[in-house]
């Protein structure tokens, strides 16, 4: 039986957590679990501590944001023996045979090598509905007919997709020791992204599987970020993608047109917007160029498994 470990990054969890962990208890793939909190102040690493004293807590002392805090676990899952490392949001829960039915891919699949990321199907809060960011990733993907297989009751085992975000992302021990783990620049949303660009450029695959299901119970509007409090760090993403050449000199230029676009059409609000984020990453090019660098070799990148 492979070691299955399920890495969850807490805050401020308890609207979730008995869901969430009794879910674990309940797989038909017998789960160790390691949570991070990032610095819950309603309880939740007592909760956990005396309602599930089987879970691998560890408080850090500071807010890490998802993709560090997700590092630390990773790195505690490998030197405990990990063969897959299952990452789940807070807001989120399993059913009995989730694991079971990713594994089944696995084990079926003839390349193994070529799997960076599988992951389930993400229904929503309400059990009755898709996630509403699935059903978008289904529909960018239209070129593997899984609307079309769905209709028709056809599903195949599993659908490449180019992206899905890591509410549920079930990563084999090759994928960690070979692209790594998540880019420290990244706090809150985009680091994602950003890791689904280096299974793509370390030439592995993001595979979903219609078969298995788990629960997201995440806000259901394409745009939830409030960028008031987290940043729009798309253009980041673009220049630190290692299969992108040139990236941040093709950041620069279009910056730089569309402001000379929004000056002539007196949009000088986002004028200065703009303004500001070309001054922001021309101060950071050679951290950001190091970073590209970093995400482009093959290893364990930005994880520490020794």
């Amino acid at each position: 039986m492979p070691e299955v470990f399920v890495i969850i990054v807490t805050y401020n969890a308890m609207k979730w957590a008995e869901r969430c962990f009794t879910s674990l208890r309940q797989s038909s793939i017998p789960l160790r679990c390691i949570v991070i909190d990032n610095g819950s102040t309603d309880g939740t690493q007592d909760y956990i501590l005396h309602h599930f004293p089987e879970v691998d807590l560890t408080q850090s002392d500071a807010n890490l944001g998802f993709g560090k805090a997700n590092n630390m676990g990773i790195e505690k899952a490998y030197r405990e023996g990990a063969d897959f490392f299952y990452l789940m949001n807070q807001d989120a829960w399993l059913y009995e045979d989730s694991l079971q039915k990713l594994l089944d891919v696995y084990n079926n699949y003839e390349n193994k090598d070529e799997i960076g990321i599988i992951s389930p199907m993400h229904v929503d809060g309400s059990e009755k509905k898709l996630d509403i960011f699935l059903d978008k990733y289904i529909a960018l993907n239209f070129e593997t007919r899984l609307i079309s297989d769905l209709y028709f009751q056809s599903v195949k085992p599993f659908y490449e997709v180019q992206f899905i975000n890591a509410a549920h992302w079930l990563l084999p021990k090759k994928t960690i020791e070979s692209v790594g783990g998540f880019n420290p620049y990244f706090f809150h949303y985009g680091e994602d992204v950003e890791y689904v660009n280096r299974i793509h450029f370390h030439q592995k695959k993001t595979l979903l599987v219609p078969n298995s299901k788990a629960v997201h119970d995440g806000v259901q509007k394409l745009h939830k970020i409030d960028l008031k409090k987290y940043p729009d760090l798309r253009i980041e993403t673009h220049i630190m993608n290692p299969g992108i050449k040139n990236g941040l000199s093709l950041e620069k230029k279009a910056l730089k047109q569309s402001m000379i676009k929004n000056l002539i059409t007196g949009n000088i609000s986002h004028y200065k917007r703009l303004s500001r984020k070309l001054k922001k990453i021309s101060g950071e090019e050679q951290k950001l160029t190091d970073l590209k660098n970093s995400a482009a070799r093959t290893g364990s990148t930005f994880l520490n498994l020794l």
